[in-house]
């Protein structure tokens, strides 16, 4: 049965189709009222919103199954990720899906605020022509203030500089070196910043430090003349400390395209000609909802899948070249965990995990909780990530303990796991990345990892594998790779072979009574 996607607000069409591609049932069902919602999220693995849709307690207690929350879009102020956290359920978003279309945004303000451009077409549709009163300023050899150079903070500071201005900016989390590489001189006091700035824009999230951040106080340190532009988050600007200075005419023009609350149908701005408003507009363009669909869908569909998730927010933020050295392991993480549970014949409560040869910083919560989503697979279908793999490994009593070396002895990196005292280590083979068994059970095997096999343990003597292999072809089944190993000093044997077809329960049976091996298991992944 397919895992289902529910998506509660309007998505990019591509978006859908490559979840849809990748065997997803997707609902499409964007005018549910809350009411509707909390009844319909329950059977649903994977939520997709925008900023419309409140994904809260209420919603998490209600959604049973749900594992991914994922934003079309950038700001996630609509969902608690603390709540999603506590009930194991990945929150991520598009980060960079809207950033050219916000920057550019923040410049059409600008240049609007700049030139009057709004407050002039109001006035030709009035039947009026009124050239000498829109009388504007330019923007080449002006001093603009960025507060935030985060990614769209730098794109607005590189089109800004097109224009001819002075870019000055202050981030105390951006480097010094990042804003000179950017053309930009960054200023630590705010202070100072106020006191020079021409044009002002922010670029800052929303927390409890910006929220408030312009107030009386930080309007009045302004130079008289000022234009100031919020196409960030709401509530950065006082509305009414900003009304007021421009009905003072301290400030020359404002636009705003954000509110605390939204929609915004009033507000103190709204009756001063001299500001702009707009509805939000910062993602709304054709190319933004594009990307942000295909790029939500991508990370939905790796949270379901339980590889890593670049842009969730609730677990540890995984750098772009750590996923490329880790992400590739997951899946064979979960395949060898769901051998293990097979080997052993039950959930093991002592996991040691360990991961040698460049992983990055090391992190393996990634890689932990795909062992643990093989193992438990045969349990539960709740698929295990790393927002809940602590938890349901404690409510399944499961004792972890992780390390990681920088060496890999022959091997560029590999993984090793061992369950209750039985061991199995894999590694990857380019140029595809294929997993292949290297060790188990203390035996060097060197095979791939494929969906039928059979594994042999037996004190080792002539004609045992002419036995098997006469057992197997009278049934039809063919081997496709084998390989046998000997421990140093031991006279068992281990016999790793792939078969084409499923083994059935009476072909096992027999070769239980002619091979007479110690261990004898058949496993499907």
């Amino acid at each position: 049965m397919p895992m289902k996607i529910l998506v509660a607000e309007k998505m990019a069409q591509e978006g859908i189709d490559s979840l849809v591609a990748k065997g997803y049932q997707v609902d499409i069902k964007p005018d549910l009222s809350r009411f509707e919602l909390l009844r319909a999220v329950r059977d649903y693995d994977a939520l997709i919103v925008r900023s419309g849709t409140k994904v809260d307690e209420e919603l998490f207690e209600a959604a049973q199954n749900l594992k991914v929350v994922g934003r079309a879009g950038v700001g996630v102020d609509n969902i608690d990720i603390d709540a999603a956290t506590a009930h194991g359920v990945i929150v991520c978003n598009a980060p960079t899906s809207n950033i050219i279309s916000a920057a550019e945004l923040t410049m059409a303000l600008l240049l609007d605020c700049a030139r009057n451009v709004a407050a002039a077409d109001h006035s030709m549709k009035a039947g009026k022509w009124e050239r000498s009163r829109f009388d504007g300023v330019e923007l080449h050899h002006k001093t603009l203030a960025i507060f935030g150079l985060g990614r769209v903070g730098r794109l607005v500071a590189e089109r800004a500089a097109a224009f001819g201005m002075n870019v000055i900016a202050h981030d105390p989390f951006c480097s010094r070196d990042l804003a000179e590489a950017t053309g930009v001189k960054l200023y630590e006091n705010i202070d100072d910043v106020l006191a020079v700035a021409d044009f002002i824009t922010v670029h800052l999230p929303k927390t409890e430090s910006t929220i408030g951040m312009f107030g009386p106080e930080e309007f009045a340190k302004m130079k008289d003349g000022v234009i100031v532009v919020n196409a960030a988050r709401g509530g950065i600007f006082n509305v009414k400390a900003l009304s007021d200075f421009v009905a003072a005419g301290k400030v020359r023009a404002a636009a705003v395209d954000v509110w605390e609350e939204e929609p915004c149908l009033d507000s103190p701005l709204h009756e001063f000609e001299q500001v702009t408003l707009t509805p939000h507009l910062g993602a709304s363009t054709e190319e933004a909802q594009r990307r942000a669909g295909i790029q939500i869908a991508d990370y939905v569909d790796a949270g379901l899948q339980g590889s890593l998730v670049p842009t969730a927010l609730n677990i540890a933020p995984t750098p772009p070249e750590v996923v490329d050295l880790v992400a590739p392991y997951i899946p064979a993480c979960q395949l060898m965990g769901s051998m293990m549970v097979q080997v052993n014949g039950h959930v093991a409560k002592r996991l040691k995990i360990t991961a040698a040869g460049d992983f990055g910083a090391g992190d393996l919560d990634s890689l932990t909780a795909g062992f643990l989503d093989g193992m438990l697979s045969y349990r539960t279908n709740k698929r295990v990530t790393p927002a809940n793999a602590k938890e349901l490994a404690a409510r399944h009593g499961i004792a972890l303990e992780n390390k990681h070396y920088n060496t890999a002895l022959e091997f560029n990196s590999y993984v090793r796991l061992e369950a209750d005292g039985q061991t199995v280590s894999c590694t990857l083979i380019s140029p595809d990345d294929t997993p292949q068994i290297v060790e188990l059970l203390g035996y060097r095997v060197d095979m791939e990892l494929t969906g039928k096999t059979l594994i042999f343990e037996y004190v080792d003597g002539p004609g045992r594998m002419g036995v098997i292999g006469t057992i197997l072809g009278n049934a039809g089944i063919s081997i496709t790779t084998m390989k046998i190993a000997r421990k140093e000093g031991s006279e068992n044997a281990l016999v790793y072979m792939n078969v084409d077809q499923a083994v059935p329960t009476g072909i096992l049976e027999e070769l239980r009574e002619q091979v007479k091996p110690t261990n004898l298991w058949y496993i499907k992944l």
